[in-house]
């Protein structure tokens, strides 16, 4: 697969922030679902290390994460202030995705089921890339898979407030046709997990090659903080 340009600006964001470039970065800037296009140049600004080289706790970037504004999968208008307080789990995907996103959730509640008894799981967003299809019904459906994460809550909007989302944590998708498909189309999206602090500023993130153990290790550390 190829990177897409938003996420592509990411990933020079971090790796001149490290020491060395790292297999685990690169693997983080994956789209998910289908190829997608070639990175562009480096135009984005560096991002800070907070001194842990490719570690869980060293990928807490200040250009990443900003506020949004949607609506949930009750209906209800949502922000980013309705989930401070808390710390929060965010994904980009969509109710249509085959194979990544329903993968991605599945892992992240293997994750959850591995924490510490004294640690509580992240509130959990899952933030559709796909308003057209992804209404707020559609995604109350979804949720309620019963291998993902029991507090897994969908998040829809207008184009325009979904795309204002993802372009607050350097989330990239498009619309790839698929002509003879019964679904018509599908989305090429970027596939990370990001995790948020209590006041919505990024702590971490995950990519898919982390799995449940890895991500329930880092989800033990950064919450018994």
């Amino acid at each position: 697969m190829r990177q897409a340009p938003l996420a592509a600006h990411i990933a020079f964001m971090m790796i001149r922030s490290l020491l060395a470039p790292s297999a685990l970065l690169a693997a983080a800037l994956l789209a998910a679902c289908s190829p997608s296009s070639a990175p562009e140049a480096d135009t984005a600004p560096r991002a800070k290390s907070s001194g842990v080289q490719a570690s869980c706790t060293g990928r807490a970037y200040p250009e990443i994460g900003g506020p949004i504004s949607l609506i949930n999968d009750v209906g209800e208008r949502v922000t980013e202030e309705t989930y401070k307080g808390r710390p929060t789990l965010i994904y980009f995907g969509f109710t249509y995705c085959p194979d990544v996103c329903p993968m991605t959730l599945v892992n992240v509640e293997r994750a959850y089921s591995q924490l510490p008894e004294n640690i509580e799981p992240p509130q959990t967003l899952l933030i559709s890339v796909d308003p057209e299809r992804d209404t707020p019904e559609a995604l109350a459906a979804y949720v309620k898979a019963p291998r993902f994460p029991e507090n897994l809550v969908g998040l829809t909007g207008s184009p325009e407030d979904v795309r204002a989302a993802a372009d607050e944590f350097l989330s990239d998708y498009s619309r790839i046709e698929q002509s003879g498909s019964q679904s018509e189309y599908t989305m090429d999206h970027t596939s990370l997990l990001y995790l948020m602090d209590e006041d919505w500023q990024l702590k971490t993130f995950f990519t898919h090659e982390d799995t449940a153990e890895t991500i329930s290790a880092c989800l033990g550390e950064l919450l018994a903080e």
